[in-house]
């Protein structure tokens, strides 16, 4: 069967995968920044101004694209993962892996038994994957939806083979900033012990079945990210976006 899930279709052929993280409730965004030309959108329920109406409304913004929506919940819980896999998104971004046990609790979360613990009631989800109906989007569902853990704690380089061997993990993001507070050194991703730190996680997840993601805030950085195997890039967020286009309008403006 074809896949459904473009981001899932990329990965699968090797590819890497341009998304950006959005914190605004701005459908009218979302649809910009779908339509123009990212594989995925990152809708951050745990640090962004969004309910779950909201991320139902960004979820939907994007159809007609090739564009995924993967919403990030604050923890794995069934009672948060639900409702944003029935509202249609096609992958669940998952914060502060940093124990295997968590990295099983993801898996739970977005699959139906018998591999997980999902429960029934995808009312929304089949219109948004274009399918036509709930039994149709059940059988496709645990095969298509894309389970992202972040790593961005020592704790979680330090358990991250463990990590790695569980089944059930599409992609695995490496978040350098918060990874760089929880060694002491905040806003320093480039300090040695940080880049260290980094290099371990990369070696553990290339060598796993799941895709490496990370941050990358610049085509020539994605582009050097990719030759060392990245497949998921985060190029940025909203607010840095907007602030940026800005600034280079304002730049040298005579007033």
């Amino acid at each position: 069967m074809a896949r459904i899930n473009p981001l899932k279709r990329r990965l699968e052929a090797d590819e890497a995968a341009a998304g950006v993280l959005i914190t605004m409730p701005s459908v009218n965004l979302a649809q910009v920044l779908a339509g123009a030309g990212f594989d995925w959108l990152f809708i951050d329920m745990e640090h962004g101004a969004i309910d779950l109406a909201s991320a139902h409304h960004l979820i939907a913004a994007t159809a007609g694209t090739g564009c995924a929506p993967l919403v990030r919940v604050p923890r794995p819980d069934l009672a948060l993962c639900k409702p944003v896999l029935d509202a249609g998104a096609m992958g669940v971004i998952f914060p502060m892996v940093c124990t295997p046990e968590q990295a099983e609790a993801t898996v739970r979360c977005v699959k139906y038994p018998p591999e997980g613990d999902r429960g029934w009631g995808p009312f929304y989800a089949p219109a948004r994957w274009g399918l036509k109906g709930p039994m149709e989007y059940f059988q496709a569902a645990n095969r298509e939806i894309a389970n992202i853990v972040l790593i961005e704690h020592i704790d979680a380089v330090e358990n991250i083979e463990a990590i790695m061997a569980v089944p059930g993990i599409d992609v695995a993001t490496i978040a350098p900033m918060d990874l760089a507070v929880s060694m002491g050194h905040p806003g320093d991703r480039d300090h040695p012990e940080v880049v260290g730190a980094i290099e371990r996680a990369e070696r553990a997840i290339l060598a796993s079945p799941a895709a490496l993601g990370g941050m990358a805030l610049s085509s020539a950085e994605a582009n050097a990210k990719i030759a060392r195997g990245y497949r998921f890039l985060v190029m940025g967020y909203d607010v840095m976006l907007i602030e940026q286009i800005a600034s280079q309008l304002l730049d040298g403006l005579r007033r």
